[in-house]
Order: structure tokens, then C-alpha cells, then sequence
């Protein structure tokens, strides 16, 4: 299914910085949405599933 599952307090980087120059967010909460948290200003955002997996870096 998934060979790479992920948790909360997890660390994600994504491709393209947060517009605080932060690329590391911190999952928070996981589901069909994730709520992830900026490590740089802690900007809290709810996601996608679908988009956290377009958008992820490496974990």
C-alpha cells in the first residue's frame, strides 16, 4: 500500500518554501486532510492528502 507511511511529529519538506522562507512543516495531524505547522513562524494549515504527497520533498 504505502512503503512510506507518516505520523504525527513527523518532519515533511516541500518543494517550495512557505512564504516565510520556512520549508519544514511538522504533522500535526493525519488523515484525508493534514494539519501541518510551519517549523520557521508556525503558520498552521489543513491539506490535502492528495496535495501533502505532491508537495513533499523528502520526509
Amino acid at each position: 500500500m504505502n512503503e512510506n507511511p507518516i505520523k504525527i511529529d513527523d518532519i515533511l519538506e516541500f518543494k517550495k518554501p512557505h512564504p516565510c522562507g520556512g520549508k519544514s512543516w511538522k504533522v500535526k495531524r493525519v488523515g484525508v486532510d493534514f494539519k501541518l505547522e510551519c517549523t520557521t513562524c508556525g503558520r498552521l494549515i489543513m491539506i490535502p492528502r492528495v496535495e501533502v504527497m505532491k508537495r513533499i520533498k523528502n520526509k
